[in-house]
């Protein structure tokens, strides 16, 4: 059996436990491709560094029907999950935050970013990305026609690590669930996943990003687009034609989707 193929079976197993933790016995297997946006055309941002690959990633349609029926939403709301996060001590990030960072943006979307952590102006506002980092990434979403409040923002772990360090693996363990739960309710087409411990956290895996980005991976059938995380793209500004390149290939799957 592929190695791969063995990660998504083990992945699978994981989660299937975790739902009949949580009391679920069953799955649906009804679901709805209504993303809930127009398909617009895309139009070059401040953001790109110059010409792009025009290439684009094709995703035929017939095959986002059969992984988005493979999974339900949970039902479970992400307001429930914010109060079952209540005022966390799960993990040691707890003794240094001023505030959690939860998520932002809208549950009824087909596309979710998902970044690291928060940073210090997030930690302050209780919100992700509105730093520096956050204003470009709020140009990356413009580049592609949305705004953020028709997608939805969050983070592997939703407490401030210590000087903008790397979340450890045991932070990293006891947060992520509550990201998995958020990714349920809401239950996205896509997931663009910025930077490495977003990308290796959702697929599972050590890859680098460099080596993954460009095309789109499966996570319980979801499309998951790995790119650059924008705190990166402002000390690589050369990278900013990757990303452009990534949003491209993600806008092209939510106009197929219509």
């Amino acid at each position: 059996m592929p190695e791969d193929r063995q990660f998504y079976l083990a992945q699978l197993k994981e989660r299937l436990q975790y739902y009949r933790e949580m009391g679920i016995d069953s799955l649906s297997v009804k679901a709805s491709l209504n993303t809930g946006l127009a398909a617009t055309p895309v139009k070059e941002a401040s953001f790109r560094p110059g010409p792009a690959s025009s290439s684009i990633v094709s995703v035929k349609r017939s095959s986002l029907f059969e992984s988005s029926a493979s999974h339900q939403r949970s039902g479970e709301s992400l307001e429930n999950i914010r109060n079952d996060l209540g005022d966390c001590r799960r993990c040691k990030l707890c003794s240094g935050r001023t505030n959690i960072v939860f998520g932002s943006g809208t549950s009824q979307t087909p596309l979710v970013f998902v970044g690291e952590g928060p940073g210090a102006d997030e930690d302050a506002q209780g919100l992700p990305f509105v730093g520096a980092a956050g204003q470009l990434l709020t140009k990356i979403i413009e580049a592609i026609q949305l705004t953020r409040d028709q997608v939805y923002i969050c983070n592997i772990v939703k407490c401030r690590p210590p000087g903008n360090r790397t979340p450890e693996e045991d932070e990293i363990a006891a947060c992520s669930p509550f990201l998995f739960r958020q990714i349920d309710s809401i239950r996205p087409k896509i997931i663009c996943c910025l930077g490495a411990v977003a990308t290796q956290t959702l697929l599972g895996t050590k890859t680098p990003v460099g080596k993954l980005r460009g095309r789109f991976h499966d996570y319980l059938g979801i499309q998951v687009m790995p790119t650059w995380h924008p705190a990166y793209l402002l000390r690589n500004p050369a990278a900013k034609r990757d990303v452009w390149d990534d949003v491209k290939r993600i806008r092209a799957l939510l106009d197929e989707l219509g």
